[in-house]
């Protein structure tokens, strides 16, 4: 009886009214703010893989023109933004509860209230609807059934936080409780990130082949990228994490942060590398990951942990990291293609 009231309550006329209405300017800004199209390190993130993978491939297939992988790379650039804001929608709506109780996060649109949670839902639901229908209409089948991998990460990802339900602190719930299972969120993280790894070669590609030898130490070198720069970044919040008992690879690791991140850092590399090396890339390509790595250690290393402002620093930074090894990629094609006398 009381589901049954419940239900009705929920799909009454008034709900549904309040649920479909027009959305008003502050929602509209809500929304922006929950794709983060305001802060664009997410499509960094997940956009550079995607061009790795694109300038590989036109190292290693001579029939591909420049123009060829312009195209390719500039139409991912809407999709990735549309991954990205995804990945924000959906992680702002499940940790809607935990961000009311965090400083740095009460200001999000959801816990200061510019937008509710089922409006929320449905502007993420609206997001699905558009995403899945372009990337069924516009996407090869073999990129279309590549990023399928990652699609579960985008609920997944949100829930890898443990949560010990501090009485101290708020009521327990059963849902607090459950949905934080893990203190890695960074590793599913990565691997969602990277997942355009093997898209960007696949969209290259009419039959279909992709060099998953090749490909997988650069996509798992893009997860340990990620655990080095979000594992720093989540050092901003660790007084209030554990204040709230929310746990987090920052908190886990404590004062071997640095060499752990250092260690995953040299890791990203060496795999990063070895792709390389499989796919036949030459000096320009091991020039850019030795000025990368010098752009991602040295402030690693520098980095205190107490200071949110050093921790953001070397956060924000990470574009400028992936888009110098881009800048290796692209410039090694050109050489070998200029030697062995292959058309631009």
């Amino acid at each position: 009886m009381l589901l049954s009231q419940k239900s009705s309550s929920i799909f009454s006329p008034k709900r549904l009214g309040q649920l479909l209405a027009v959305p008003t300017e502050a929602e509209l800004e809500a929304c922006w703010e929950l794709c983060r199209l305001h802060n664009n390190i997410g499509f960094w993130v997940v956009w550079i893989p995607t061009a790795w993978s694109i300038a590989m491939a036109y190292h290693a297939h001579p029939s591909l023109t420049a123009l060829d992988c312009l195209y390719t790379a500039a139409f991912f650039v809407p999709l990735c933004f549309g991954v990205k804001s995804l990945i924000m929608t959906i992680d702002d709506i499940l940790d809607y509860d935990i961000d009311a109780l965090v400083e740095r996060t009460q200001t999000r649109a959801i816990p200061r209230g510019a937008i509710s949670v089922d409006r929320a839902w449905l502007f993420f639901a609206l997001q699905v609807v558009i995403g899945v229908t372009l990337a069924f209409k516009l996407l090869t089948p073999t990129s279309l059934h590549i990023s399928m991998f990652a699609w579960p990460l985008y609920v997944i990802y949100p829930t890898c936080k443990v949560f010990s339900c501090d009485l101290q602190f708020h009521k327990p719930t059963s849902l607090l409780c459950l949905k934080r299972w893990m203190n890695f969120a960074p590793i599913p993280l990565g691997f969602m990130f990277a997942v355009g790894v093997f898209m960007g070669w696949a969209e290259l590609n009419a039959d279909g082949r992709i060099p998953y030898s090749t490909l997988i130490p650069v996509y798992l070198s893009c997860v340990c990228w990620t655990i080095a720069y979000e594992t720093v970044y989540q050092h901003q919040d660790k007084v209030d994490d554990m204040k709230i008992g929310l746990h987090s690879p920052a908190l886990w690791c404590a004062e071997y942060t640095i060499p752990i991140c250092t260690c995953s850092a040299i890791g990203f590399l060496s795999l990063l590398s070895y792709g390389g090396m499989l796919n036949g890339h030459g000096l320009a390509f091991y020039l850019g990951v030795i000025v990368a790595g010098m752009s991602l250690l040295v402030p690693l290393v520098k980095t205190d942990i107490d200071r949110p402002v050093d921790c953001k620093n070397l956060f924000l930074g990470t574009p400028r990291v992936g888009q110098i090894i881009l800048g290796g990629l692209v410039a090694d094609a050109l050489i070998h293609r200029w030697m062995a006398g292959v058309p631009f």
